[in-house]
Order: C-alpha cells, then sequence, then structure tokens
C-alpha cells in the first residue's frame, strides 16, 4: 500500500458516481403537491401577518408607555417645589408681625 492509494482515477471514478447517485436521489423525490404547497404558503403569510401584528402591537405599547413618562415627567414639574429656608422665614416673619399688631 503507497501514499498514492486510492489512485487519481479512483477518486475521479468515486466523485463520479457519487454525483450520479446524488441526481437519481434528488430525480426519484414525488413531485410536489401544489395542494400542500398552497398550504405552506398560506401558513407563512399568516405567520408573517401575526408577526407583523404582534410588532405594531408591541411599538405601540412602547410608545404609549414612552408618552405615560412624559406625562407623569411634565405632572411631576407642575407641582410647586417645596418652599425654601428664606420663604418658610419670611412667612414666620409674617406671622410673628400678624400676631404683635393684633395686641
Amino acid at each position: 500500500m503507497s501514499f498514492k492509494d486510492p489512485s487519481f482515477q479512483d477518486r475521479i471514478g468515486n466523485a463520479a458516481r457519487a454525483k450520479k447517485e446524488a441526481l437519481e436521489q434528488l430525480r426519484s423525490k414525488p413531485p410536489l403537491d401544489e395542494r400542500a404547497l398552497a398550504e405552506r404558503q398560506a401558513a407563512r403569510a399568516d405567520r408573517e401577518r401575526k408577526d407583523a401584528e404582534k410588532s405594531a402591537a408591541k411599538k405601540a405599547a412602547q410608545q404609549a408607555a414612552k408618552d405615560a413618562k412624559l406625562a407623569a415627567a411634565a405632572a411631576k414639574a407642575a407641582v410647586p417645589a417645596p418652599p425654601t429656608e428664606a420663604e418658610r422665614k419670611a412667612a414666620r416673619d409674617a406671622r410673628y408681625a400678624a400676631r404683635k399688631a393684633r395686641k
């Protein structure tokens, strides 16, 4: 046995035989059933439609969440800020002055 086994001719023959067998196997397949093909295409179209609807619903939900977040931020901004230390002191002084004025 040498390093040239199998010979070049043997390899070419094996390749040709394998190609011929593959072609015969392909030819031996039954023809496509057009009704089954139409059913598969309809099922694929239905899946794509459902996926598109699901995607649209997801986008709408994301947009609604974003809008709600913006509305909450606007509502939070509309709430008056708590009075500062200077404002509290001014209000306390005004009450004190009003009490003194009543006496």
